[in-house]
């Protein structure tokens, strides 16, 4: 569960950062599936919309990308709460 943001750099992005407790778990696991950089593949859902992305390694935590056709599907606005269900993609 993570609060929805926007980081504005060249191309804006919208993110939930994963908790901590989650983020060490993957921490664990990241240098056996990352493919560059510490990205983590997975598989997401967030409501009834299903998705796949890369969680960013920033700060000791991950960062999860949310697609603007998932934030349509499930009308997510920048501050709202929103639950994850994450499953890292094994290569």
């Amino acid at each position: 569960m993570g609060e929805v943001f926007s980081w504005r750099g060249p191309a804006p992005h919208h993110f939930v950062r994963v908790p901590d407790v989650e983020a060490a778990e993957l921490a664990d696991v990241a240098p056996l599936v990352s493919y560059g950089w510490g990205m983590v593949p997975v598989s997401g859902r967030i409501g009834a919309t299903a998705f796949t992305t890369a969680l960013w390694p920033k700060d000791g935590s991950y960062l999860v990308p949310v697609k603007d056709a998932v934030r349509r599907a499930e009308a997510i606005e920048l501050g709202d709460t929103v639950t994850l269900v994450l499953t890292v993609d094994l290569p």
